[in-house]
């Protein structure tokens, strides 16, 4: 939102009197720090002040029945969204997508969960993961997880797309280094 209001409230649209923007107090501490732009009942996205210092930190984006589609949060805490977290159906983690450079458009990094296994923090476990070092719009990392302990990266250095060194790991300690694939692209 452009202007954060200093009071609680409901602004309407004047010329169909639908529900535009909510902002409320979602912490009770008597200061606004959440603003929730609406299209009558169904709202559209949330910017949030968790921390109420003057930047928002949070964003929701809705889908079009009003479900929660994805959170957006500041990393480096400067107003500015700079990863985003994709929930299933069941309100678990699927995938958080990051960017390294803090533009919420150029993302480098994308994280995929699997909400059957456990992970160190009792969520949905990490079990792989891309990213663009190059920042050429391509992978050219790769990372897989078994219960969100790292077991294998692998990395594209001559940018063709494909690994073609792999770093294998058991118990989080590296145990073996391929290189120089094959022609059918195996390590």
């Amino acid at each position: 939102m452009a202007s954060a209001p200093t009071s609680a409230g409901v602004t309407y649209d004047h010329a169909t009197g639908r529900v535009k923007e909510l902002a409320y107090d979602a912490n009770g501490n008597g200061r606004v720090d959440t603003w929730t732009e609406m299209d009558g009942s169904r709202p559209l996205r949330s910017s949030v002040d968790i921390n109420e210092d003057g930047k928002i930190d949070r964003w929701e984006e809705y889908d079009e029945n009003g479900g929660l589609a994805k959170v957006g949060f500041s990393r480096t805490n400067n107003g500015k969204p700079d990863a985003w977290v994709f929930s299933g159906a069941d309100g678990k983690v699927r995938r958080i997508e990051i960017s390294s450079t803090g533009d919420s458009r150029r993302i480098d990094r994308w994280e995929y969960y699997d909400a059957a296994q456990s992970g160190p923090d009792g969520r949905g476990a990490l079990v792989r993961a891309e990213e663009d070092t190059t920042h050429d719009g391509r992978p050219d990392k790769w990372e897989t997880y078994e219960h969100g302990i790292l077991k294998t990266v692998a990395f594209d250095e001559n940018g063709n797309g494909r690994p073609t060194r792999r770093l294998i790991y058991s118990s989080s300690a590296r145990v073996v280094i391929e290189s120089d694939p094959d022609a059918s692209g195996r390590l």
